[in-house]
């Protein structure tokens, strides 16, 4: 199939979503999943398709046997019939894929392995993959996975659960009444401080190690390293794709341009030091990732977007979240919101929940319910949601492989910006031009 008909033919099958009858797009057939890493987060994964009455998770795949026992712990809780695992290797994933029946994959993987395991998804013939953040590591990964989608026709959707957060929708919600005007300036980011995360043995109380690489647990096994030898802006996505929701990113407009700065690299050092380990050999590493790398973005509408990550000093967590047009704007840090002629004083900020229960979004309003037990506040559930019912329904999911590339290219960029220097990059149309046509598709019923 041609690019352009690719495009096409998703944009208008997305667009009927909203004149057909919900009940004609059911089948009464279980969607078959396979779901390829079972650490901590594709665990929280699995909790949530167990739960669901139209899935079946037929396969699972990990190569740590530590969290291949908590996932079948996860599954005999469930009372549902034990999926076949594989195991092994790290090519143990390319077996799972050669099952018979597979209407969609999940990936919930260390980030390299991402573009490998979703191009070969693809090519095995599976129409539906979803993938944990981010994308790639290399500009050219994400190309060649907008490439697989498009020559296989199949659809790419990023797990990015912030986008269902639910300020973050009951903002979209007020954005697309026009309560906050023409948006002019948007920032966010990943300021979450992830020392805990980054040393962990898995025998210490959690967050009381010093340990990574191979003989961290979980997460610190890997992604501590990206910190090693890596400086950007290494986890983008949780601030960029609610904002790209808002100003229509891929639907309209398009990121143009991107520069990026870093700050010194102190943190992680530091956390080695004062947990006692002075003479630990982690006390000797290097960390190239600056304690903030700061990116800013122009887009073709001409907002401006300025992007944050911040995962190694000492902070409370927050996304930094800042929505402002020409009538007010929302932030996040604050919990406030300011109309201009509609909040309650000139010049002083309304407390953001009167605001955001007024115009919770029709999402929540109809499966909030269903969100009890959730992670992450809920949110879990919806990134889930939408996925399976967009395969059951056999339409584009709401979040495409152009949004996934992105959002998700904005890393290696970053990377590039800084080593040269802090220079403004030109910024990749992954849609060749198609963002001019496309619509908005994301949360526009209360369906998925």
């Amino acid at each position: 199939m041609r690019r352009k008909d690719f495009i096409k033919n998703s944009s208008l099958a997305a667009a009927s979503l909203a004149i057909l009858p919900s009940a004609g797009l059911f089948t009464d057939s279980k969607v078959k999943i396979g779901l390829i890493g079972t650490g901590l987060r594709g665990q929280d994964h699995l909790d949530l398709l167990l739960r669901r009455d139209d899935v079946e998770v037929v396969a699972i795949c990990d190569v740590e046997d530590r969290m291949l026992t908590m996932a079948k712990e996860v599954v005999s809780k469930s009372g549902k019939k034990m999926p076949q695992v594989f195991t092994g290797d790290n090519y143990a994933w390319k077996r799972l894929l050669e099952l018979k029946g597979l209407d969609a994959v999940i990936t919930a993987t260390p980030w390299e392995w991402h573009k490998p395991i979703v191009i070969g998804a693809i090519e095995a013939g599976i129409k539906y993959v979803g993938t944990e953040v981010v994308l790639g590591i290399t500009l050219q990964d994400h190309w060649d996975v907008v490439k697989a989608a498009e020559r296989y026709n199949a659809n790419v959707m990023m797990l990015e659960n912030v986008c269902y957060r639910r300020d973050v929708m009951a903002v979209l919600n007020m954005v697309r009444q026009g309560l906050l005007g023409e948006l002019v300036h948007l920032q966010a980011g990943y300021q979450h401080d992830l020392r805990e995360v980054k040393f962990n043995d898995g025998i210490n109380p959690y967050g009381h190690g010093v340990e990574f690489g191979e003989k961290g647990f979980s997460e610190a096994k890997w992604r501590t390293n990206h910190s090693v030898y890596r400086n950007g802006d290494l986890y983008p996505t949780h601030g960029i794709g609610p904002v790209a929701n808002y100003i229509n990113i891929n639907r309209g407009n398009r990121f143009l341009s991107l520069s990026s700065f870093s700050s010194k690299a102190r943190g992680l050092h530091n956390h080695i030091v004062k947990q006692g380990a002075v003479n630990h050999p982690n006390a000797k590493v290097n960390f190239k990732l600056g304690d903030v790398v700061t990116t800013s973005i122009n887009c073709a509408n001409g907002e401006t977007i300025l992007l944050q990550h911040d995962t190694g000093l000492p902070r409370p967590y927050s996304l930094g979240f800042r929505v402002q047009g020409t009538e007010g704007l929302w932030m996040d840090v604050n919990n406030s919101i300011y109309i201009q002629e509609k909040s309650a004083k000139p010049h002083q900020w309304d407390n953001a929940k009167t605001w955001l229960d007024k115009y919770d979004h029709p999402l929540w309003l109809r499966w909030s319910k269903e969100t009890t037990g959730a992670g992450h506040g809920g949110m879990d559930f919806f990134v889930i949601h939408s996925f399976i019912e967009s395969v059951k329904r056999k339409l584009p999911t709401p979040m495409d492989v152009y949004d996934a590339a992105a959002w998700s290219a904005i890393t290696p960029l970053s990377e590039q910006s800084i080593e040269l220097g802090n220079e403004t990059l030109e910024f990749p149309d992954f849609t060749s031009g198609q963002w001019m046509y496309r619509k908005p598709v994301f949360a526009l019923n209360d369906e998925y």
